[in-house]
């Protein structure tokens, strides 16, 4: 019972770790689209995009999941055909 209570801990705090690092990412991607930083934007988005699909895992939240892997889909997609 103890080792489940600490692995939903570590899980709790590498979903909150994980979550800041992906936000903060898909934020610089954002200003490297406002900058011109082709590709590196495309890059960082693809950072923040794949650790929120990682934490919608964590959290068991379908509906992150699947928004997350649909835009990670869709750039891959995207970055392919160009």
């Amino acid at each position: 019972m103890a080792s489940e209570a600490t692995d939903i801990r570590e899980r709790g705090q590498t979903a909150f770790i994980v979550k800041w690092v992906a936000s903060i990412i898909q934020i610089l991607g954002y200003a490297g689209t406002g900058f011109g930083w082709t590709p590196w934007n495309l890059y960082l988005f693809l950072v923040g995009v794949l650790g929120w699909l990682i934490v919608g895992v964590l959290w068991n939240d379908k509906a992150i999941m699947l928004i997350h892997l649909v835009a990670l889909g869709s750039m891959l997609v995207g970055m392919a055909t160009q």
